[in-house]
């Protein structure tokens, strides 16, 4: 009995062991099918900057340089405390702005992200106050140049810094007179499809996140090229 007991057990493990092995390649299978899958639609999403075309994509009443016929229209959607958008708006933007100038239209429109960027809403409201008072483009520089200053009280002091009213600044902030301005424009964006920030439009075409200012030199020269061609 013990010699039939010595030769069974070996063989039930090995093919225990076999049934194991079996269920471990056909589960790899199926995760690689599952992942296979999943992988086809991301795929297809990665297209190069400037594909995905978004109609219509307003500009609103937002601040802007750049005379409002021009054949080119950016529109940027971003966030104060978004360290993408620094990085755009310290870099990037200046080459655009050196490189186009008046050649086309540059508008930005708010996309506060409350749930990673808790400051960054009332920043918005403050940028459009200190519009209110002809400085929206120093407000806006000065912020991303400060991105750990975005305190009430901060804010505060880069209009003082700025030279801008500091009661008629304060009574903006305080009262909310742009929050439906700035919940307008976070609308809109999620409307048009905007995931994160930074993400720009361009004549409708759209680059989403920080990219090269050859990737926007590509696209808007293709966009004046049509316009000159019609």
């Amino acid at each position: 009995m013990s010699n039939w007991r010595s030769q069974i057990i070996p063989v039930a493990a090995s093919v225990a062991t076999l049934v194991v092995l079996v269920g471990f390649f056909a589960a790899g299978f199926g995760v690689r099918g599952w992942w296979d899958q999943q992988r086809a639609p991301i795929a297809a999403d990665l297209m190069e900057p400037g594909e995905m075309v978004v109609a219509e994509v307003s500009p609103d009443d937002d601040p802007f340089w750049g005379p409002e016929d021009a054949a080119v229209t950016v529109v940027e959607f971003a966030d104060y405390q978004c360290p993408f958008c620094q990085a755009h708006a310290t870099e990037t933007l200046h080459q655009i702005r050196e490189a186009y100038g008046d050649r086309i239209r540059y508008v930005f429109r708010d996309f506060p992200i409350p749930s990673l960027h808790p400051q960054a809403f009332a920043a918005a409201e403050a940028s459009q106050c200190a519009a209110d008072q002809g400085d929206f483009w120093g407000f806006h520089d000065r912020l991303f140049e400060n991105q750990d200053a975005m305190d009430a009280p901060d804010l505060k002091e880069h209009a003082a810094v700025l030279g801008l009213d500091a009661v008629v600044f304060e009574e903006c902030l305080e009262s909310g007179k742009h929050r439906d301005e700035v919940q307008a424009d976070l609308d809109d964006g999620i409307d048009y499809g905007v995931m994160g920030t930074p993400a720009f439009f361009i004549n409708g075409r759209l680059i989403d996140g920080v990219v090269p200012f050859s990737v926007f030199e590509r696209i808007i020269d293709e966009e004046l090229a049509k316009a000159d061609s019609r």
